[in-house]
Order: structure tokens, then sequence, then C-alpha cells
């Protein structure tokens, strides 16, 4: 009785809830088989552990999605506004904390205490910062803003987030960077003050490489990184310029059409990155094109119906918070299916769902809860009246703003 209760409580777009689970349903056969290079190779944990800990991930995750799924879209527009502090304090906390722990860069992730797990605050910021965009669109629909007008309450955060993650993590710095500008071209902010904040934003960069550069101390081996990365992608010819990629192109040539088959995978041993950025690689070895082109199809479906649900929304809050939560993971996917075919540089993205790790995992279920909260027809939208009480603080300042 508990299971229909809850089936019947399950509200919002269903063909999401299905292309949702069956990724969720997929990723256990590449984590399980990637896993074995951690086990194995790195000589840590076992391959069932790895599997237990994300069933555990991913059931937290989708129960994020159901919680999230529940609360009126409106209210994202005052919860934004309250956490956004609460995340920049975040990355001020992520960033001071250090450079590198365990070989790894420390400035991205915190532990979470008592659950023993790390935690991306960029992620995080990410989805709280689109909300909080969304929010400033929606207040200027309509109305002529000057570009002086929209520093303090648009740009400055944005600008804030973003500097505060591009010292450890150039890639998602750049993806939310350019999502925002896809946000604020859709919500019909003027084109000739996006082109400035392009500017700005290009010599914002410029300045910290150089910085960087003339300071090798303050951020050690992260511009070379990026500048190796980048000039690996552009020689192909350099095979010492980029493990990963080499041994990802031997996986995808090795799958074929239809693949090895499920668990069978022998570049998973040689590929560091096998169950987190690299993890497509072994997909298509295993599965083969046809596993690989199905997968993409699965999240071109999901773009789909996210473009159904922000068309379907009443409210011009509700259009642009689908879009502005929901294009990243699609993108994101994409860009890490290109990585892995040597289309585009690496990244160091995960793939939503798929890839081992939590932050990633609970972050993507955050924005699919956000997602079908707005196709949630039943749910009352901005405008309309439920008989909720008026007095709760935060319907007022939702509101309001």
């Amino acid at each position: 009785m508990n299971v229909l209760r809850f089936l019947k409580n399950i509200k919002g777009d269903r063909a999401i809830w299905g292309v949702v689970a069956l990724l969720a349903l997929f990723s256990f056969l590449p984590v399980y088989s990637a896993s074995s290079n951690l086990v194995y190779v790195v000589g840590n944990g076992t391959t069932v552990g790895y599997l237990v800990k994300h069933g555990l991930l991913l059931f937290l995750g989708f129960g994020i999605i159901y919680g999230v799924h529940r609360i009126p879209t409106h209210f994202f527009k005052g919860l934004s506004i309250i956490a956004m502090p609460i995340v920049l304090l975040l990355l001020v906390y992520t960033l001071a904390q250090g450079t590198v722990i365990d070989g790894a860069n420390a400035s991205r992730w915190i532990r979470l205490p008592l659950l023993g797990v790390t935690f991306q605050t960029s992620n995080l910021a990410a989805v709280v910062l689109m909300i909080y965009v969304a929010r400033y669109l929606t207040k200027i629909k309509d109305k002529t803003v000057s570009f002086k007008e929209s520093i303090l309450p648009l740009w400055l955060p944005v600008f804030t987030v973003l500097i505060l993650i591009l010292p450890a993590n150039f890639s998602t710095a750049a993806i939310i960077f350019f999502m925002v500008l896809v946000l604020c071209f859709l919500g019909g902010y003027p084109m000739k003050y996006l082109f400035g904040i392009v500017g700005t934003g290009i010599l914002c960069l410029t300045l910290f490489v150089l910085t960087a550069k003339a300071v090798p101390d303050m951020f050690p081996n992260r511009v070379d990184t990026w500048i190796s990365r980048v000039e690996s992608f552009w020689n192909p010819e350099d095979t010492e310029g980029d493990y990963q990629i080499e041994k990802a192109k031997i996986a995808i040539a090795s799958g074929g059409i239809v693949g090895a088959g499920a668990g069978k995978s022998v570049m998973k041993n040689f590929l560091p990155q096998s169950s987190s950025d690299f993890i497509y690689a072994i997909i298509i070895e295993e599965y083969g094109l046809v596993g690989g082109f199905a997968l993409m199809f699965f999240y071109l479906l999901l773009l789909f119906r996210i473009v159904v649900v922000a068309n379907g929304t009443e409210t011009v809050f509700g259009k642009l918070l689908v879009v502005g939560v929901g294009l990243p993971i699609v993108f994101q996917a994409l860009i890490n299916m290109a990585v892995a075919v040597e289309l585009f540089p690496v990244t160091g993205q995960t793939l939503p769902l798929i890839s081992s790790g939590g932050t990633s995992i609970w972050m993507t279920c955050l924005a699919i809860g956000i997602v079908l909260s707005a196709s949630n027809k039943n749910i009352p939208t901005e405008g309309e009246t439920s008989g909720m009480d008026d007095t709760n603080p935060l319907e007022v300042l939702s509101g309001q703003l």
C-alpha cells in the first residue's frame, strides 16, 4: 500500500521520469565494470562496494527528485535569494582549504561530516545561480533595463561565483558562464550588453592566466594543465600529450558495432578515469556504437522533453527556470561524450546520472526535480490560489521577488 501511495504522489512529466530511471538503471552496468580499475589497478575497495555506493547515491538522488518536484515552482524564486549567500560562503570555504589533498585539487571539494563523502560545491552553485538568473530575467521582462542597472543584481553575483570556481575548475566555470549567456539571450537580455559581458569574461580569464603565470605558487599547475590539454587536442600527433585520450580512443575503436559485451572491457584497466570522466569510452567498448548512440538518444530525448515542459509552463519564470537548470544537464552530457571521442579538449566533466560520484548525481537530480516541479500541473503556479497560508514567509518572499 505504501508503494502504491508513493507512486500516486509522483507527478510531472512521465517521459522525464522514465528517461531518468532508465539512465540510472543502466548506469549500474558500466560503473560496476569500470570500478575494477580502482580495485585491481589502484588497489582501493571492492567492485561490490562501489556498486553499493553508487546505488545508495542514486537512491538519495531519487529522493531529492521526489522531494523537490513536490515544491511549487514559484517558491524557487525566494529559495535562490536565500541560497545564493550560502553558496558563496561554501565556495569561499572550498577555495580556502588548500591546493592538494591526496594528489587531487582540494579546492573543488569539501567533505560532508557524518556521511564521509566529498561534495563539489561548484555543482550546487551552478544550479542556484541559474535559478537566480532566471528570477532576475523574469523581473526585467518587458522592461527597458540599462547595463548599469543590471551590474549589481545580475552580473556581480555571476562573476563572483565564476571567480571562486575558476582557479580550481576552469571547465565548470566556462560551462556555467556559457549557460548564463544562453539563458540571458533566451530571457530577452539585450544582445549588445551580452557582447560586452563576453569581452569582460575573456579579459578576466586573460588576467587570471597572466597572474597564474607570474605567480606560479598561487595556483600551481592549473594553467599549465589547461594549456597542455588544449595543445594535446590541437596536436593529435603528440601521443604523450594526453594519456587518457589515447586509451579512450583505443577503447572506442575496440568496441566496433555491438561491443565486446557487458563487463568485458579491457581498457578500463588502463584508463584512469574509467568510472567517471571517461565512462562513455568504456560504454562504447562494451556495447559498441549501438550502445553509444542509444545513450545519446536518451539524452536528446531528455532535452526534447525539457523543451516541451518549458513551452508548456504558463509563467515566464517557469520557462526560464526549466531551461536554466535543464539545459546544462544535456550540455554536460554532450561535452563528456565529445571529450571521449576527441571532439573536445579534456574537461573533467562527468556523464550525468551514469558516472560514479555523489555530487554530480545529487545536483543532476536536484535540477531534474525542479524541471518536474514546473511540469506538475497539479501544483499551483504563481498567480493561482490554492488555499495555502498566505502568511508563509517563503511564499510571501517568492511573490514579492
